[in-house]
């Protein structure tokens, strides 16, 4: 017997069951920006999400509506398409990445975080405050102190 054509991992479930892991995960990685899961499990989890990704930058109600169809939430799905996809837009894909953690303490397997590539935070907020900090630097009012304690010392 061959598996010749036949693609993704089966996780020893039912169809149903792989498609309801597969958007549970999905669903969490959305909600929570990075998850930790078994490796096999964040292997099939990415492509998944990057093509969630694709439909949320296009945003508009046909995308929209698939995108909720894939998410088990309509909350996380409204947080893929109105906040997360507008800051990803710079990339055309490769939006997450996976690292391997640990080893799971019971049964040894591998364990891994799945997250996205680009920060999420609020970018626009920094560049203020670094300009709030030039401007606050009192640099001559070090340099007289400094003058005066050479002259007592004389």
């Amino acid at each position: 017997m061959h598996r010749h054509g036949y693609q993704g991992r089966k996780f020893h479930r039912e169809r149903d069951q792989r498609r309801a892991l597969l958007k549970g995960l999905a669903d969490s990685l959305v909600k929570y920006e990075s998850i930790e899961t078994t490796l096999p499990k964040a292997k099939e989890v990415v492509p998944y999400v990057e093509k969630l990704i694709t439909k949320a930058k296009k945003g508009d109600l046909h995308n929209r509506r698939q995108v909720i169809a894939s998410l088990q939430t309509v909350a996380s799905a409204h947080k893929l398409v109105d906040e997360i996809a507008p800051k990803l837009g710079g990339r055309n894909s490769g939006h997450l990445r996976i690292e391997r953690t640990r080893t799971r303490r019971g049964d040894n397997a591998q364990l891994a975080r799945i997250s996205f590539v680009d920060e999420l935070g609020e970018a626009p907020v920094a560049a203020p405050a670094k300009a709030a900090k030039t401007e606050a630097k009192p640099a001559p009012a070090t340099k007289k102190p400094a003058a005066k304690k050479v002259e007592e010392k004389k």
